[in-house]
């Protein structure tokens, strides 16, 4: 079976996981006024951007507390506590990853919703950058995601064929019980209630494929805090390699 065309990585949240410190910060200062920020309310907006997105969380702690902040101070102490909480190291499995596929002579790159500011940088800090052939920002396209706009400049960046390229992407409504095995069958679909969508899936029945042309496996569980767990193992790649990819999230 032919190698992938690229595989192109999304930033927060499977390169970095900034999506626990992120709302960690806010729930820290949500608690300190008296109110409570759950995971649930929070993870709807995971996986897309809009500006503003800080000053909308201060004007839901405005409505819940009696004793908020003001806008100046929320900002500057949720900065303080993100920079706290960030993490300094890739999350795991992701420099092994990024290694085997250099080996393989695979194209790489990032296709994130994010701002360069946080990207770029982010990506420096961690000791990234050489192993990437292209770096997208949503600073780079009319339309963030989840929009397809930044995979299709980071293939058209990289010279690859977008239909032949894999996007690993954390963000969606997760795997339903019952359907951890059948999420690998060609032409699977799950979207309850929503009739207007006739789509099919192909996405994970080929990446299951090209993970066994290599005499690997992968599998799929929950996560105890809600959101998807895929695990890969490749040993003719790499004879130790294993791959835990974790989502807060995932669409069908």
């Amino acid at each position: 079976m032919a190698l992938p065309a690229a595989v192109i990585f999304d930033f927060d949240g499977i390169i970095l996981d900034s999506e626990t410190p992120e709302f960690e910060s806010h729930r820290r200062i949500f608690e300190l006024c008296g109110v409570e920020l759950t995971v649930d309310e929070w993870c709807h907006q995971i996986g897309t951007w809009s500006e503003g997105l800080g000053a909308r969380w201060h004007r839901v702690l405005c409505e819940r507390s009696s004793r908020p902040l003001d806008h100046e101070t929320f900002e500057r102490e949720q900065r303080h506590l993100f920079q706290q909480l960030v993490p300094r190291e890739p999350m795991r499995g992701i420099r092994d990853l990024l290694g085997a596929l250099a080996e393989a002579g695979i194209p790489r790159a990032v296709a994130s919703s994010g701002p360069a500011r946080w990207v770029a940088p982010g990506i420096e800090r961690l000791g990234l950058t050489p192993l990437f052939g292209a770096i997208v920002t949503g600073d780079d396209v009319v339309h963030r995601k989840p929009a397809p706009d930044s995979y299709l400049e980071a293939a058209r960046r990289l010279g690859a064929d977008p239909t032949r390229a894999i996007a690993i992407e954390d963000s969606g409504p997760g795997i339903p019980e019952g359907h951890l095995d059948r999420v690998f069958q060609r032409f699977f679909t799950y979207r309850p209630g929503d009739a207007r969508r006739e789509h099919v899936g192909l996405g994970l029945a080929i990446a299951k494929q090209i993970v066994e042309s290599y005499g690997g496996g992968i599998s799929a569980s929950n996560r105890p805090g809600g959101g998807a767990r895929f695990e890969v193992r490749l040993p003719r790649l790499a004879p130790n390699f294993r791959l835990k990819a974790e989502t807060t999230s995932l669409q069908f």
